[in-house]
């Protein structure tokens, strides 16, 4: 069975790797910090939304949100981003959908609004930077990020595809609508990596499991 899809674009925290909330929880208890408020410094804080969404875009560093984020929790910043992200794992069941498209033809390429690459690359500490993907497009180094339709064109572009031949993966709903209004098809990743895994195979690989 032949499929229309020749592109992956896949979500990094919560598609790739494990659930981004299960790994702030995880983060919170290891800082000794009250449940909730490592959420609500990035969430809810105007100082911590402000500086997270500029540091996607580039107009902030990682140590600039260090600095705030622990100003905000009053922790030590130091190497802030990388003790964040400690509980964060490769999801084993989606990298394992990639990798078998990939192995079929497919192009991939991973799609983030960044946490920042320096002087913490959280990617390459996850074992998904060179070699990987087809491409990579980080809403830092790109000056803009998701939901903006301009960051998905920039993916299309990078993978030299179109839409209606690209498939989308990310575990937030509103990211969904601006890939779908350039003619990719989406997956909504919400808590079963499994499903979602069997949902790629079966659009991509034209097969509802693989032994």
């Amino acid at each position: 069975m032949t499929t229309p899809y020749r592109g992956l674009i896949l979500d990094f925290g919560g598609v790739l790797t494990t659930r981004m909330r299960l790994n702030g929880e995880a983060f919170e208890k290891s800082e000794g910090l009250e449940p909730g408020a490592y959420f609500h410094a990035l969430e809810e804080n105007p100082e911590g939304v402000a500086v997270y969404s500029a540091l996607e875009v580039g107009e902030a560093t990682q140590e600039d949100w260090n600095r705030v984020i622990g100003g905000i929790l009053g922790i030590d910043p130091t190497d802030l981003m990388r003790r964040a992200l400690a509980n964060l794992r490769p999801e084993p069941q989606i990298v394992a959908a990639a990798q078998r498209a990939r192995s079929a033809g497919i192009k991939v390429a991973m799609l983030s609004n960044s946490f920042g690459i320096e002087p913490y690359n959280p990617y390459e500490d996850k074992g998904m930077w060179d070699g990987f993907f087809d491409a990579v497009v980080l809403s830092e180094l790109e000056g803009v990020r998701k939901p903006s339709t301009r960051i998905y064109q920039r993916a299309l572009d990078s993978l030299g595809l179109t839409g209606p031949e690209c498939v989308f993966v990310d575990d937030h709903a509103e990211n969904l609508p601006p890939a779908e209004a350039l003619g990719i098809r989406t997956v909504h990743h919400t808590t079963d990596p499994a499903a979602t895994a069997k949902l790629l195979d079966s659009l991509l690989l034209g097969c509802t499991s693989v032994a």
